[in-house]
């Protein structure tokens, strides 16, 4: 089962705006709040975890480096 990702009423009417901005701008389509709300569940559900994942991934390879810089100063 995937974690699911919440957000807030206030930043997902603001991605849903900046959605239908980028279609209006850069596809030359209208799409409506309905529209635009589809396709940001679509992200969080698909997509915004394999993002989550690669950050999860970087912090843990740092943490392992910082590590391994503690470990170097053993005596």
């Amino acid at each position: 089962m995937k974690p699911k990702i919440e957000l807030s009423k206030e930043k997902k009417a603001g991605i849903v705006e900046s959605i239908k901005r980028y279609f209006s701008e850069e596809r030359d389509e209208e799409i409506g709040d309905l529209a635009a709300m589809l396709i940001l569940e679509f992200i969080i559900e698909e997509i915004a975890p394999i993002f989550y994942n690669l950050g999860v991934e970087d912090s843990h390879a740092y943490v392992g480096e910082k590590l391994d810089d503690l470990f170097g100063i053993m005596k």
